[in-house]
């Protein structure tokens, strides 16, 4: 049974790999913010209605999926093997909770990717533009609700989806303060950033009224959860360059 546990050289490569993943996740979190600012980033700008939607994606249909997550749902897996790594380099010092946020984080991405519904939207709008009859639309604009009323970003059916995974970042930023692998600084950015996305979700899911409000909580706190990425991946580099890792 020895033989099948992971020799150190294997280790550095995981830490390796998840720094490479946490790059791209940071560049597809520039392009989120990008487009965002492109856009205008103002949730009560957006379609509300299924119909809506069905015009959007006939116009930009690249919009369309921006808007219904789909980058977000990208970056989400990109960042599964950085939360491997992550939890690798506290397999010696903090196993038992790097292996709770990592559990968290898995399952809060399975729910993110399985409710995410921009797909089966851009197919729906193709249908609806080629439906014939007004009984063949009114069909396709109600199960187009359907699939808003089940994930459309700030209701309830998203809400677990985005919530789990800043459960699992404040988790895993816990862990780095007694693990002693990663800085404090990093403990605490990652712990900074995490409650403010996760305070961000929670007032735009249950205070609808104060959407764009939350926003001044998304910024900083997406900015210090960039700042986070950027230290641990720095630091995974540096183990998996090292001669000893852990």
């Amino acid at each position: 049974m020895s033989d099948l546990k992971p020799n150190e050289s294997q280790w550095k490569n995981i830490y390796i790999v998840g720094g490479i993943a946490t790059i791209i996740a940071l560049i597809g979190i520039v392009l989120d913010v990008i487009f965002g600012s492109v856009t205008g980033g103002n949730l009560s700008a957006l379609p509300q209605t299924a119909i809506d939607r069905f015009a959007q994606f006939q116009i930009n249909p690249l919009l369309g999926l921006y808007n219904l997550d789909l980058l977000n749902i990208i970056n989400q897996m990109i960042f599964i093997p950085a939360y491997f790594a992550l939890f690798a380099a506290h397999r010696k010092t903090n196993i038992a909770y790097a292996l709770l946020a990592l559990i968290i984080f898995l399952v809060g991405t399975t729910i993110f990717v399985t409710t995410n519904t921009a797909l089966p939207m851009l197919e729906l709008s193709y249908k609806y533009a080629a439906a014939t009859t007004e009984s063949q639309k009114t069909l396709l604009a109600a199960a187009g609700e359907a699939m808003l009323a089940r994930g459309t970003h700030g209701s309830l059916g998203v809400f677990i989806g985005f919530l789990l995974p800043n459960i699992a970042g404040l988790i895993m930023s816990f862990t780095m303060l007694t693990g002693k692998v990663f800085s404090k600084v990093t403990s605490y950015l990652g712990i900074a950033g995490s409650a403010l996305i996760a305070l961000y979700i929670i007032l735009v899911t249950f205070a609808p009224n104060i959407k764009d409000t939350a926003t001044a909580f998304a910024m900083p706190g997406g900015l210090l959860s960039m700042a986070w990425m950027v230290m641990f991946t720095i630091r995974l580099f540096r183990l998996g360059n090292s001669k000893d890792g852990v």
